[in-house]
């Protein structure tokens, strides 16, 4: 009932595991079982095959224990009715050999009567037993019971008639009675009252029969002690009536014969006030009579009608008369003999034993192996009184005990208990040699007998479940096998004949073939036996390729299941009692079949798979059928051969490097690279699929991305699963996976980014009557969105299929340079692929832009032409921009979302600078390009935030569109700005140079021309006629003031002018920004008509201080005389965009002049 309970809670447990699998796969989305419909769940089959293996471990556990053997099932129905754990030989040769052993008893039809006739003459026993019956001896269970059930008992045991019976129990009366002695082992005492004046007695003690006190035995006298050990053996003769009879014993202390002055001598050892009392008292008596008698100590007297049959140990009182308090404590051993032959009597006995015994068996029905030694009363009776009245001794009695019970045990399973208690009582003797020759022989010849029903046990223990019955019988077993192997057997006696044990290795008779020997290949032969078994009842009719590579699994399963039962059932005992690893001698035994039966096997599928051929994501014609069934069976294989081989790395940490099936990864290295050319295809397809599908929209409100990136980043996790519980031990073959893998899924990436990129074509746009425009839908971002994500999680796949742990054992296998070279290697691939997908995310935010480009130009355009008037052109370009910006920012993770910002503004640069070419050519007027400046300043003020990164080419838009929209005079004055900035990079100038003095105070401008040097020479005679002009600027706000001229200073290159001027201005001419001073040195033409432009300086209000000092006091400013020479300026250009002004080509030719046309010699 225990049991079946137990199996019942396993099945539970299991069908709930299972029930949760179920439930588990019933919630898969319709998004899942479509996404998974493109490649028949190829990823999930095998990235989830071994995940899922590993979690139903437990079940599979669950199924081992329901029933490892299930596919011993016949096996176990042929055992019929016998009982499950009944111990029988293991086939047809074993039942005849162990019959030749069974003497008379081979016949199992013989009747019972005939089998106690074989032995011995069935008159003589049956009349010895009635005999001892009549002549019970000591007080035991027979008084109790009384002769006539013991009388009955026997009759019904022999199987005689009341007549046989009567006959036979007159014969016995007439006979004389035993002579019965009684044997009294005298062991210690102890407490014992002191005699002696030394506080110690010298004890020994007498002992004597009531009936017959004339016959007294003395034990030996132990000196100076009041716990004396003798352990010494006596025999006294029983009178025919012990009813009334006591036996005596007396202790006493012994007083030697000494002189008075030897008694004085012992005045230094006494002890006490009594001791000295005692001493003069010995002294007294001595002095008076010469001698001194032995003094009682005390006496115990023991009724012979209380000692049992079986004899018994007891401690006794030793009391005195006149004494109330006790004297000491004696322990004897006390038990009856009587004289007989020994091996008649040891004949007799193991007769009487097999005819009480077998008839016990047959009336209780006691079930196989449950006996364990227990008569019934009426049999201990008889039993005791048989084994004292014939005088065996208990170790004759036990020697009998196992011959008897090992040759019943042939017919009827006794308990193993039985014999391991009997081997414990045999074990000193046969190693001391304390039992008789005969015996001996009869033991091991008995030994002999058992030997095949013990082995049995072990060869059986693959057909049997393991719970606590056979556990227990096991551990019973091995207790026999590890107390025999304590003895050692005759040299004469092969206990293992080839007769008995036709399936042992040959080994000679006289050979030393031990116990232990038997036992390991008893344990070998199972094991065959077993994988014999399983292999021819699991084949099935079916010789594919599939179904053989299932059939392997299946073996190997079965196998591992019973290598594991092996270790938590039996392992710990095997070792403990007779230094056998048990699972240790199964593995090795399996693991080299496994090899035979899978390596060659294995090799052939992975060499015929075939190939998977394709171009892109499509098979080619002749891939048509694809090899994924073979593959899942083989990778099943291949996980199943894997859990093997770490158990057997737990089983023998220090052997398992020995073990030809660590090498089993060889065996799969073709299928694994065909896996990977079949996973990368299917990678892409289910890619595709993943795109087509997408909804594009968040997987959840807390992120960004939507389903295609997490199916993607499934695969690429379904791929990491698959490597890590293959766990390929090979370095050099890992790297070539690994950098197979990273390819593989780098490619993905790509591949990815490229179908999600057009899948969001088309998106955004919108039309109506009014307009087309494109607008920034959240399918962008989130496409955007879903290929940052993938790309993000390339890398870290890479390191979690343990790229880095390999490359370090590549680096102690060959070398540090080799590693590194291969790692690079590795890391270009992924730097290679991540730039790729970052390439795709910058083209797509550029797609982004260069869409919303038709419409902002639009929008910008209608801004410029009607930016004064009542026009929303500018509030709708600003939300139009701002809408997409926001969905951007709202969509976009921070770094996307700064890369789009730059893009815009460097599409608007592309955009302005598009218009500004068209609208030139259109010789628009400044004012549209200056609400086009407007424009972009409010765009830049709204969504330009001061800590975002420069644009170059929106800041050369910026300052084109604002010289364009300058009005003509404000450009002349931009043209002599450009000017001063540009001169005052000058250093040294071929037209010489000029020193002044300038200051402003209050509103008067006071201006001091001192001196000109190493003017260029202007006039044919190498000289100059020079003077100086300054003219305040812009012009336009200055033109109430003539510029100051000085006097001209002829024929020379070094005029001293020494001239100072005063301007008087405005309060508005004062604070003009970006006023400037010109400085401009002609030389004088002779009609001053046709004055020649030597150079010029300037120099700019706000460089000129404001001080009441006298001019005089100031520092003099050095100018370096220089001509306009870059015509290719912005505000140069933009002047000769306005040659229809009349005021700009106006300009524009004196500009030419100022210009010069030709370079200046050099001053002699």
């Amino acid at each position: 009932m225990e049991m079946d309970r137990e199996e019942m809670m396993w099945k539970q447990i299991y069908n709930q595991v299972m029930e949760s699998k179920k439930k588990d796969e019933e919630k898969k989305t319709a998004h899942e079982v479509r996404i998974q419909e493109v490649d028949g769940g190829f990823f999930e089959k095998f990235g989830s095959l071994f995940r899922e293996q590993a979690e139903l471990a437990i079940s599979q556990e669950i199924e081992e224990k329901e029933g490892v053997v299930a596919a011993a099932a016949v096996a176990t129905d042929l055992e019929g009715n016998e009982s499950d754990y009944a111990v029988q030989p293991d086939n047809e040769a074993d039942t005849d050999s162990i019959a030749a052993l069974s003497d008379a008893e081979s016949n199992e039809k013989q009747s019972k009567t005939e089998l106690i006739s074989t032995a011995l003459n069935i008159d003589e026993l049956y009349s010895e037993i009635l005999y001892e019956i009549l002549h019970n001896v000591g007080c035991d269970l027979s008084c109790e019971i009384g002769q006539n059930a013991l009388f009955s008992y026997i009759q019904d045991a022999f199987h005689v008639s009341n007549e046989y019976h009567q006959t036979q129990l007159a014969a016995a009366e007439k006979k004389e009675a035993p002579k019965i002695l009684l044997n009294v082992e005298v062991i210690e005492a102890k407490d014992l009252a002191p005699k002696d004046s030394n506080g110690l007695s010298d004890p020994f003690v007498t002992l004597y029969l009531t009936s017959d006190s004339s016959h007294r035995y003395n034990t030996s006298v132990k000196e100076g002690t009041l716990t004396p050990l003798w352990e010494e053996h006596f025999a006294l003769p029983l009178p025919e009536n012990t009813s009334d009879d006591f036996l005596c014993l007396e202790a006493w202390d012994f007083d030697p014969a000494e002189t008075v002055k030897e008694k004085f001598g012992k005045i230094f050892d006494v002890k006490g006030v009594k001791g000295v009392r005692k001493l003069m008292k010995e002294i007294a008596v001595t002095a008076a009579h010469g001698q001194h008698e032995n003094e009682l100590i005390g006496t115990a007297r023991v009724p012979l009608n209380t000692i049992p049959a079986a004899g018994m140990v007891m401690w006794y009182s030793l009391d005195k008369k006149n004494k109330d308090s006790r004297q000491g404590i004696i322990k004897v051993r006390l038990s009856f003999s009587s004289k007989k032959n020994t091996l008649v009597a040891e004949q007799e006995h193991r007769h009487l034993l097999r005819v009480l015994l077998l008839d016990e068996l047959e009336k209780s029905k006691v079930a196989p192996h449950w006996w364990c030694g227990s008569f019934s009363k009426q049999g201990e009776a008889i039993i005791t009184q048989h084994i004292i009245q014939s005088g065996l001794t208990p170790l004759e009695a036990t020697v009998c005990q196992w011959a008897v019970y090992t040759k019943i045990h042939q017919k009827h399973a006794l308990s193993f208990v039985l014999f391991s208690n009997l081997l414990d009582q045999l074990i000193k003797p046969l190693q001391s040699n304390s039992i008789s020759a005969e015996d001996t022989r009869l033991f091991w010849e008995s030994t002999k007998n058992l030997l095949p029903y013990c082995i049995s046990v072990i060869r059986k223990l693959k057909k049997k479940q393991a719970d606590k019955i056979l556990v227990r019988t096991v551990n019973e077993v091995l207790t026999i096998f590890d107390k025999i192997l304590m003895l050692d057997p005759p040299s004469d006696m092969d206990l293992f004949p080839a007769t008995l044990y036709p399936w042992l290795p040959p080994h000679e008779e006289n050979s030393n073939y031990s116990v232990k020997n038997a036992l390991m290949d008893a344990v070998s032969v199972s094991a065959s036996n077993w994988f014999d078994y399983i292999v021819d009842n699991n084949k099935g009719s079916d010789s594919s390729e599939i179904s053989t590579l299932q059939f392997i699994t299946k073996i190997i399963n079965l196998v591992r299941c019973d290598v594991q039962k092996a270790i938590e059932f039996f392992d710990r005992t095997f070792q403990e009692k007779i230094g056998i690893a048990y699972a240790k001698e199964l593995y090795k035994f399996y693991q080299q079949k496994i090899c035979e039966i899978a390596e060659e096997e294995v090799t052939n599928v992975c060499k015929t798979l075939k190939k998977f051929n394709f171009t892109g994501n499509t098979l080619d014609r002749e891939s048509h059928e694809e090899p994924l069934n073979e593959g899942t069976k083989l990778f099943e294989l291949y996980l199943g051969i894997q859990r093997f081989v770490l158990l057997g790395k737990g089983i023998s940490p220090v052997d398992c490097d020995n073990f030809n099936i660590n090498n089993f990864y060889k065996w799969f290295h073709g299928g694994v690279a065909q896996w990977l050319e079949i996973a990368v295809f299917k990678a892409l397809q289910r890619i595709e699929k993943a795109v087509e599908l997408d909804k594009l929209v968040p997987v959840d409100a807390t992120v960004k991305y939507s389903s295609s990136a997490v199916d993607t980043l499934t695969i690429f996790y379904q791929v990491k699963v698959f490597w890590q519980q293959l766990n390929w031990p090979d370095v050099e073959g890992c790297y070539t996976f690994i950098a197979k893998m990273i390819d593989d899924i780098c490619r993905c990436g790509v591949f990815y980014a490229q179908k999600m990129s057009k899948r969001v074509e088309g998106m955004g746009e919108i039309q109506n009557p009014y307009e087309t425009r494109f607008e920034v839908t959240n399918e962008w971002c989130l496409a955007i969105n879903n290929i940052e994500y993938v790309s993000q999680a390339l890398r870290p796949f890479t390191t979690e299929l343990g790229m880095n742990e390999v490359v370090k054992k590549m680096a102690d296998i060959k070398s540090p340079i080799e590693a590194d070279r291969c790692q690079q290697t590795l890391e270009n691939v992924i730097e290679n692929a991540i730039d790729t997908v970052k390439n795709e995310i910058i083209e797509l935010l550029e797609t982004v832009i260069s869409k919303m480009a038709p419409a902002m130009k639009r929008l910008l355009v209608e801004g410029a032409e009607l930016f004064n008037q009542d026009s929303n052109s500018i509030d709708r370009l600003m939300m139009y921009v701002d809408n997409n910006l926001s969905t951007l920012n709202r969509e976009l993770n921070e770094e996307n979302f700064d890369r789009t910002i730059n893009m815009v503004w460097e599409q608007l640069s592309k955009i302005l600078l598009d218009i500004i070419e068209t609208n030139l050519e259109k010789r628009r007027p400044p004012s549209f390009f200056a609400n086009l400046h407007k424009t972009l300043n409010l765009m830049l003020g709204s969504f330009k935030s001061s800590d975002d990164t420069s644009c170059e080419g929106l800041e050369k838009t910026e300052r084109l569109l604002r010289i364009h929209g300058l009005e003509t005079n404000d450009l002349i004055h931009q043209v002599h700005l450009d000017l001063c900035e540009e001169y005052k990079s000058l250093e040294e100038s071929p037209f010489g140079k000029l020193t002044v003095r300038s200051k402003f105070e209050g509103n008067s401008l006071h201006i001091e021309i001192l001196n000109a040097k190493i003017l260029v020479a202007m006039d044919s005679n190498g000289l100059c006629d020079a003077f100086v002009r300054v003219h305040l600027m812009p012009e336009d706000k200055f033109r109430n003031h003539e510029p100051p001229k000085t006097k001209t200073h002829n024929k020379t290159l070094l005029p001293l002018f020494d001239e100072k001027f005063e301007v008087k201005l405005t309060d508005e001419q004062r604070l003009a920004k970006d006023g400037l001073l010109m400085f401009s040195v002609k030389d004088k033409d002779l009609l001053g008509y046709n004055n020649k432009h030597v150079g010029e300086a300037f120099i700019s209000f706000k460089d000129i201080i404001d001080t009441d000092a006298p001019i005089s006091t100031l520092p003099q400013v050095h100018l370096e005389l220089a001509r306009p020479t870059n015509t290719a300026a912005l505000s140069i250009k933009a002047m000769e965009h306005r040659q229809g002004e009349k005021l700009a080509k106006e300009f524009m030719k004196k500009f030419k002049q100022r210009m010069g046309s030709h370079q200046p010699k050099a001053s002699e």
